[in-house]
């Protein structure tokens, strides 16, 4: 199969404490695959490894095709990789059009940045009408939106959601999820981090369960769903 991202034996340290054990993970191309666990699983490191931030202890990291397990960040994003991150992370200072700006600073020419914002405020109608107020005044489903937009104005082959669900009302929630179905189909590779695993299983093509850092399941969304493998990995950290 066709990989987007391809995870062999990852070790991830942080002094004696050793976050990520030896886990096995992929995204096939135009895929979902959801990365499960609780809090503490080794979810957030596993990402951070795959964009450079932090370094990996062993193991390797291929994305289409190319070994970027020492990579720098900078590398990765130029390999076709961009982040939503858990927290959102949004400048709260600058206005929804000028965090779309910075973050189109490197997506080549000014002309075609332009472009690719005008579009992106089209496809989430909100930042459009919003595009003036501060970002820090959205609602956090609204900071959600800009923070996707934010991530495809780099327009990502792999593009890695982590906790894109967490503190949103339901209603936001679906939306997202929504979306997150109309990348995929768009071609999109996406490794999707969640807490809420009924619905991340929903979407995805292929799930992997961390539990204290390692892998407790993987395979099909359709035979983990209410395994008991899946709820002993949440009750584990």
């Amino acid at each position: 199969m066709e990989t987007a991202l391809d995870i062999k034996s990852l070790d991830v340290r942080y002094g004696p404490v050793r976050a990520v054990r030896g886990i096995d993970l992929m995204v096939p191309m135009a895929g979902i695959t959801a990365l499960l666990g609780a809090n503490g699983a080794g979810k957030t490191s596993t990402v951070m490894a795959i964009t450079g931030v932090v370094p990996v202890t062993s193991g390797t990291v291929s994305i289409f095709g190319r070994d970027m397990t020492a990579a720098a960040p900078d590398a990765i994003i130029r390999a076709g990789v961009a982040i939503s991150p858990e927290g959102r992370r949004i400048f709260a200072s600058l206005t929804v059009e000028e965090n779309l700006i910075l973050a189109g600073s490197a997506a080549g020419a000014p002309e075609t940045a332009a472009a690719l914002r005008v579009s992106l405020m089209e496809r989430f109608p909100i930042l459009g009408e919003r595009r003036r107020q501060l970002a820090g005044l959205l609602s956090g489903g609204e900071q959600q939106m800009l923070a996707v937009a934010r991530a495809l104005m780099s327009e990502p082959r792999l593009l890695l959601m982590d906790e894109p669900s967490l503190g949103l009302a339901p209603q936001m929630v679906d939306a997202v999820f929504a979306i997150i179905e109309e990348l995929r189909n768009e071609g999109i590779s996406i490794l999707l981090v969640e807490q809420n695993a009924a619905l991340a299983l929903e979407v995805a093509d292929h799930a992997v369960v961390l539990a204290n850092g390692e892998v407790a399941a993987a395979g099909a969304p359709a035979n983990l769903t209410g395994e008991d493998i899946l709820k002993s990995a949440y009750l584990a950290a």
